[in-house]
């Protein structure tokens, strides 16, 4: 790859709202049938040219759900781009179900943190490609080189990982979170969680050679390496479910903002008649998991709070700045409120749990502001995607 390539390719890829802004108008006139017919295939490392790519973007809501959703159906209508809004609100429905059941991520990180010490020598074979079938072995590759997976080799990786290599779903979904820009807490808990059979109930999704041959245009075909005939994972106790927090307004007065590696988009947050003084953010990749975070995810997401900051900073005409120390910074802002993006169930909804205490301490209110977005598409997330989905489309007509 030339240098001028190399450039243009990190350009691309930068963690910025505008690079994702151009990523989402390259690839609009692909998101009705170019994208039906070409999503399941996977042509390797540098050639996803069939899918958006937009996941690390729209993670961080750098780019928003609505603002995809809008461009695909402005450019091809409801009705043609139909399967890329699908995938869209999966996203939104991942969310929303583990928002009304938290113990699944709790008793997720639990077992990661039991099971990695006696499995961190097999963990770390599949992350350095030694598993001796070339396909998992490539995409191990692909993942801790690039930080990313096309969605269909993530299926495949992890039934491999639960039903070939017998390892616990857990810990693959764990080297995911560690090693994806795209990194999300409740869309890879679920996904792995729906690829062993415990999402759908006794229904596993099972890796086929005949399969992978098919979508890789036959680079790999694992002919008799793989268990295609497995059991599906014990399941355990129904998820109890909790209420969703009633959205709040938010309050009046002289606020601080603060900004998370879960949303970055300042400028369209409906703070009503509250005057932001200060801008602060926080990025905790290391929460993600008791082993850390890979230095390419670290930095995708360091990157992405720079470029949120930065923008916020503009929007309010005040100073912004990255925060280790939370309350201290808090309190230096003179505001008794400090106002946050709603964080859903995951890593920094637990930095923020932790912190919440310490600024109470100092007389500070966390003051969490939910989107209309989430608010709206949450509470439908009671059982199945699809049905959650037609509520969506209803919703947007």
């Amino acid at each position: 790859m030339s240098e001028v390539a190399r450039a243009a390719r990190h350009a691309a890829l930068a963690p910025t709202r505008a690079a994702g802004l151009a990523r989402l108008a390259d690839f609009t006139p692909r998101m009705g049938a170019a994208y039906a017919a070409g999503r399941n295939h996977d042509l390797g490392p540098g050639a996803h040219d069939a899918v958006s790519g937009l996941s690390p973007w729209v993670r961080h809501r750098l780019v928003s759900e609505a603002e995809v959703i809008g461009a695909a159906e402005a450019a091809h209508g409801a009705g043609g781009a139909g399967k890329f809004v699908q995938e869209v609100l999966w996203r939104t429905y991942w969310k929303g179900w583990m928002e009304q059941r938290p113990s699944v991520w709790h008793d997720y990180t639990a077992a990661v943190a039991r099971a990695l010490a006696d499995a961190a020598g097999e963990v770390a074979a599949v992350a350095a490609g030694r598993t001796g079938i070339a396909c998992m072995d490539c995409w191990a590759r692909e993942l801790v080189d690039t930080g990313y997976l096309h969605n269909h080799v993530r299926m495949w990786f992890a039934s491999i990982w639960c039903f070939t290599l017998l390892l616990p779903w857990q810990l693959g979904a764990d080297l995911f979170l560690r090693h994806l820009r795209d990194a999300d807490a409740a869309s890879n808990t679920l996904s792995w969680r729906w690829v062993a059979g415990l999402q759908t109930r006794g229904k596993p999704y099972i890796a086929r050679a005949e399969n992978i041959a098919r979508y890789t245009g036959g680079r790999f075909n694992p002919v008799g390496e793989l268990n295609e005939a497995p059991s599906p994972l014990p399941p355990g106790p129904p998820e109890p479910m909790v209420q969703l927090p009633a959205p709040a307004p938010p309050p009046q007065g002289r606020v601080a903002l603060l900004l998370h590696e879960d949303d970055l988009l300042a400028e369209t947050l409906p703070l009503g008649r509250a005057e932001v003084a200060a801008v602060g953010g926080i990025a905790v990749p290391n929460f993600r998991s008791p082993a850390g975070c890979a230095p390419l995810a670290a930095s995708w997401a360091g990157g992405a709070l720079a470029d949120g900051l930065d923008r916020a900073g503009r929007h309010f005409g005040v100073q912004a700045q990255a925060i280790t120390e939370l309350a201290d910074w808090a309190e230096d802002t003179g505001c008794d409120t400090v106002i946050s993006p709603y964080a859903p169930v995951g890593w920094t909804a637990d930095a923020l749990a932790f912190a919440e205490q310490e600024l109470a301490d100092r007389g500070i209110r966390l003051h969490r502001l939910c989107r209309p977005w989430d608010s709206a598409h949450w509470p439908h997330a009671q059982s199945g995607f699809f049905a959650f989905a037609a509520k969506a489309e209803r919703r947007q007509k």
